[in-house]
């Protein structure tokens, strides 16, 4: 594993693709290294710095997927070619890819990280099923990315409107999928709600998986600040984390239920 770099490197931006409402694929002119599941630092002058999931790599250029929802999110969408951010990492726990054939379930933009994974899947020889949701079609993200990777019938897309895909929720779909085919081994990223259930859910089958836990990472992933720390087992998942087995997740007790603001207070999750 690539030993992180500290201090920002400054890269250039690449080129900025729509990939649905809202949500935009910043390109970085970039030869860091960063294996599925990892994230790294973007660093905006005079505005913040936040963790990204690497969406795409090739060697000399990374793709940072980004839904302008907020002042950072915002800027970053709206920048252009030629601008320039700073960037720092990889850092975190990656996806353990094993066996012969493994179901990714994305929802929400937290498929992207998931795309990136798909491809190391394919490039080992494992097969893959890929469960992708929204909440609507115009939010769904990386469908055609994916199905030219896996091929149609190996995507099953849902959304919680019924505009695309089957009306319902990608774990509805990993219990059918479950029922019917063998999966050696679950992984997924999404919400919180989403990553308890498909914990659960896998478990309940005698399957094993690993889940992506977003917080906020104030110290930007140094695991020095313990805004991450997860209640009661106390771990960080800026360091530990973000990726976790089925078996860590479970014992999370505010997985689901309730996170930490950037303030520290405990605000309740709402969704399934």
């Amino acid at each position: 594993m690539e030993k992180p770099l500290e201090r920002p490197q400054v890269v250039g931006i690449s080129k900025v693709t729509d990939e649905n409402e809202g949500i935009k694929t910043v390109f970085l002119k970039s030869t860091l290294q960063a294996l599925p599941g990892q994230f790294v630092m973007v660093w905006l002058p005079r505005v913040d710095e936040k963790p990204f999931a690497v969406s795409y790599s090739n060697g000399g250029e990374m793709g940072i997927t980004v839904s302008a929802i907020g002042p950072f999110s915002s800027k970053l969408s709206s920048m252009k070619p030629g601008e320039k951010v700073g960037i720092r990492g990889p850092y975190g726990t990656a996806y353990g890819l094993e066996g012969k054939k493994v179901a990714l379930i994305g929802g929400g933009y937290g498929a992207v990280a998931l795309a990136t994974l798909a491809e190391e899947a394919l490039k080992k020889g494992i097969k893959v099923k890929f469960i992708l949701g929204a909440r609507t079609k115009s939010r769904l993200v990386c469908e055609e990315r994916i199905q030219k990777l896996i091929g149609r019938e190996n995507l099953m897309v849902t959304t919680d409107d019924g505009s695309a895909g089957t009306k319902g929720i990608v774990t509805d779909a990993l219990r059918q999928l479950l029922k019917k085919e063998r999966i050696d081994k679950i992984f997924a990223c999404g919400p919180d709600r989403m990553l308890k259930v498909v914990a659960e859910t896998g478990t309940a089958a005698g399957v094993k998986g690993e889940v992506s836990a977003e917080r906020w990472f104030k110290c930007g992933g140094m695991g020095i600040c313990g805004h991450c720390c997860v209640d009661p087992t106390g771990i960080r998942l800026c360091v530990e984390g973000p990726v976790i087995s089925f078996e860590t997740a479970l014992k999370i007790t505010e997985l689901g239920e309730y996170h930490r603001l950037k303030s520290s207070r405990k605000e309740k999750l709402g969704g399934h």
